[in-house]
C-alpha cells in the first residue's frame, strides 16, 4: 500500500477500534437500536454536509440504487445492531476481539467472488499469523465452561462479522464505478431509515439520552465511527481491495481492549502483548506482494 492509503487505514482502525468502547459506554443508558439510529442520523447528517459541499457524481441506474439501499442494511444497520445489542451483555473487548474474524471471512468470499483479489501465500500466512493473535486474545476470556460473558452476545457479534464480510465483497463486485461518497451516503441513510423504523417498532418509546457523556458517544459514533469512518472505507475497499480494507478489523483486539481496560475497567493481562505482535505480524504478512496461490505453488 502506498503512504497515504497506510495513514487511512490506520486512521480507520483506529476510530472503529475506539467505537466498542463508545457502544458500550452508549446501552448503559439507550437501547441497542436506538444507539444506532441516533449514530446513523448523526453520521448521514455529517455527511449531507459534505456532500453538499463536494457535489459527487450520483449515479442513474435503478439497479445501483438498489445495491447500495441494500448495503444500508446489510454493511451497516444490520451489524451495527448486533454489536451494540451483543455490547448489553459482553466486555466491549471481548467485541472488539470477535470482530476481528471480519477478514477470515472475507477472503475465502473475495477469492471465490472477484478475480482481482485472489488469496496468496503472503496472504494466507498474514491471515493464519493475524488469526493467531485473535485466538491468543479470546483465549483470555476462555473458562472452564467456554467463552466468559453471553454467548448469544458473542454470537451476534460474530454474525455482525460475516454481514460485515460479504458486504464488503458484494460492495466491490457491484459498485466499481460508483464515487466512493456517494457509497457511503446512501447506505448511511438506508440505514438510518432501518434502524429508526426498527427503534420506533421494538424500542417504543424510545428514549432518548440524558448524561453528557451518552450524547458524546452517539457524535463519536456518528461522526467520526459513521461519516469519517465510510469515506476512508468506501474508498480503500476499491483502492486496494476488500481483503485487504477488512484487515483494519485486525487492529480492533489491540485498541478495543486497551481502551476497555483504561476506562471501564475490563479485565486484562499478559497475553494482550503477545496478540497484539502477532496482530502486527499478520497485517506486515498479508500485505506483501505475491503471485496468486495456484500460479505460484511451483515456486515453493
Amino acid at each position: 500500500m502506498k503512504a497515504r492509503q497506510w495513514a487511512l487505514f490506520g486512521t480507520l482502525g483506529l476510530v472503529w477500534g475506539s467505537s466498542f468502547l463508545w457502544i458500550k459506554i452508549g446501552v448503559q443508558e439507550m437501547g441497542p437500536i436506538t444507539l444506532m439510529a441516533l449514530r446513523t442520523l448523526t453520521g448521514v447528517l455529517g455527511l449531507t454536509l459534505v456532500v453538499a459541499f463536494s457535489r459527487p457524481v450520483f449515479p442513474k441506474s435503478r439497479r445501483t440504487w438498489l445495491v447500495m439501499l441494500l448495503l444500508g442494511i446489510t454493511n451497516t444497520a444490520i451489524p451495527f445492531t448486533l454489536i451494540s445489542w451483543g455490547e448489553q451483555y459482553i466486555d466491549s473487548s471481548v467485541a472488539s476481539i470477535l470482530n476481528g474474524t471480519v477478514p477470515l471471512f472475507t477472503v475465502v468470499i473475495a477469492h471465490l467472488s472477484l478475480h482481482d483479489d485472489r488469496m496468496t501465500i503472503y496472504r494466507v500466512l498474514g491471515l493464519v499469523t493475524g488469526f493467531a493473535g485473535v485466538v491468543v486474545l479470546v483465549s483470555r476470556d476462555i473458562g472452564p465452561g467456554g467463552f466468559g460473558g453471553n454467548v448469544l452476545g458473542q454470537l451476534a457479534v460474530l454474525l455482525a462479522a460475516i454481514s460485515y464480510a460479504l458486504s464488503s465483497v458484494f460492495a466491490r463486485k457491484n459498485l466499481r464505478e460508483v464515487d466512493s461518497m456517494v457509497q457511503a451516503f446512501v447506505p448511511l441513510a438506508s440505514a438510518s431509515a432501518a434502524t429508526w423504523l426498527g427503534a420506533l417498532v421494538l424500542e417504543s418509546p424510545v428514549r432518548l439520552p440524558t448524561l453528557p457523556i451518552t450524547w458524546l458517544a452517539v457524535a463519536w459514533l456518528g461522526l467520526l465511527g459513521s461519516c469519517i469512518a465510510y469515506l476512508i472505507f468506501y474508498y480503500l475497499v476499491h483502492a486496494i481491495g476488500p481483503t485487504r480494507t477488512t484487515m483494519v478489523t485486525y487492529v480492533f483486539p489491540v485498541v478495543g481492549p486497551i481502551l476497555g481496560i483504561a476506562f471501564l475497567g475490563e479485565k486484562g493481562d499478559g497475553r494482550l502483548a503477545l496478540g497484539a505482535g502477532l496482530v502486527a505480524a499478520g497485517m506486515w504478512f498479508a500485505n506483501l506482494r505475491r503471485r496468486p496461490v495456484g500460479e505460484s505453488a511451483a515456486a515453493l
